[in-house]
Order: structure tokens, then sequence, then C-alpha cells
């Protein structure tokens, strides 16, 4: 049977976390689409994630669990900073801080996941994902301008892996910012990947790659274990030039 043609597996919310099919059965059209149903309590969703899967779906949908081929990833050392963002960050006056306004990020983003059409975070994924950042395991990145919210981004960390979810922006560069700030902490904490889920022409703009799918999910067994929460503070705002590479290191 072709993967285009295979039916989806549905899974029960009394079903365990583990209860999903292997990745190879994940469909080809839609690209990545792999089961319906379940829930997004705490056991599933960090199951999901450190086995390469994920989930996107629209309010009124079951919830939906993806886990694409290739899957677009971005080494925490490899993000692209052209000459040009270098300068206009340089000048922006923005703050990096992280986890000091979690609910204000994920009410924020309203928009489409990574530049994709029609897909918006649910009631039931922001309290979720609420969840998962009062146990430690969801974080965000704050991007401020004179004392405002003005972009960021938030996801899960397990073990080395930090599972980027959505970002926003309300000025122009705000999200780079996040991005950029994200990946030196990353890259200071040796964790071995930044998940990017979706490709788009803007994380690919940023360092991100196509990686195949069987590739992440070893790389997964190896960066999420041990298996534990990444300890990022809400101290007093840096500014983003603190995260600014030497004009050597620059594209």
């Amino acid at each position: 049977m072709s993967r285009s043609s295979r039916p989806i597996t549905w899974i029960s919310s009394e079903d365990p976390p583990e209860a999903f099919p292997i990745l190879d059965y994940a469909l080809s059209e839609p690209e990545g689409l792999l089961a319906a149903g379940g829930d997004l309590s705490p056991p599933r969703l960090l199951y999901a994630y450190r086995n390469a899967i994920f989930p996107w779906y629209n309010e009124g949908q079951p919830v939906l669990w993806w886990s694409p081929d290739p899957r677009c990833v971005l080494r925490p050392g490899a993000f692209h900073l052209a000459r040009r963002l270098r300068r206009s960050l340089k000048s922006s006056g923005f703050f990096i801080s992280f986890n000091a306004q979690f609910d204000e990020v994920i009410e924020a983003y309203s928009g489409a996941r990574h530049g994709q059409s029609g897909t918006w975070i649910t009631r039931e994924m922001k309290s979720a994902y609420r969840s998962l950042h009062r146990q430690g395991w969801a974080h965000s990145v704050e991007v401020r301008k004179q004392g405002a919210l003005v972009g960021g981004l938030y996801g899960l960390s397990i073990g080395r892996a930090f599972f980027g979810e959505s970002m926003f922006s309300r000025e122009n560069n705000a999200s780079k910012a996040a991005m950029l700030a994200l990946s030196a902490e990353l890259l200071e904490r040796q964790f071995m990947i930044l998940d990017c889920q979706v490709v788009s022409p803007h994380l690919l703009s940023l360092g991100a790659t196509h990686m195949p799918r069987e590739a992440f999910a070893s790389l997964l067994d190896r960066a999420c274990s041990p298996e534990a929460p990444l300890k990022l503070g809400n101290d007093a705002c840096r500014p983003i030039i603190d995260y600014l590479p030497a004009p050597a290191h620059m594209a």
C-alpha cells in the first residue's frame, strides 16, 4: 500500500502515550500526517516530540499528529547572520529575555505556523503548552523594545534538543532576533539540534536545512537522553548586541 493511500491511524485519549504508529506510516499527501485523535496531555506530548512527532491542527478539528520527511532543522551554531541583518539588529534597540512572559508570547501568536497558511494555535494547545511551561519543559524567548513586547517564540526542550513551535513579530526582524538569541543560548549549552519542523524560505534563509526523517529520529535518540528539561531563567533583559557574533563570523 502506498503512503498516499494508507488509511490514517486514529488514537484515543484512553490509549497510552506511545500509541503512535511507526513513522514510516506517515502519509505523503498531506506530507507527514501520521495520526489523528488522542489528547494533548503532557506525557503524550513529550513522547511525541522526542519521537519526531508534533501536533498541528485547526480549531474544531481532531488533534492531528505530523512527522514530515524531510525535517527542517537548525544546528545551534549555524545561524546565518547576513551583514544587512547584523546592521539592522545592532541599531534595533531590541532586548532579549527568556521565560519572562510565556503567556504573553503564546497569546501573541495568532497567525500561521512558520509561514504556512490556514493553521492557528487552538485554545487546547495553548492550555497544553502552558502546562508544559509550568513543568519546566516549554520555554519562551521575548524580544522587547522600549519595554514593549515586539516579538518572540516558544517551544519545548527535552535533553539537548529544542523543538521550536511558533514565533511572531510586531517589528521588522524581531522574530529573527529571537531565533538568534535562542541559537546562541543553545550553542553555549551544547545542544545538538533546534527543530524547526516545517520547511519555509524564511527559516532556510536563517541557516536551517533539510534532514531526512530517519536521521532526525536517530539524532533525537541521542539528544533527548537523558530526558530532562532546560533551565532558562527570567533574568533581566540583555541587549541584542550581546548575541551578535564578531564581524569575522558573519555571512
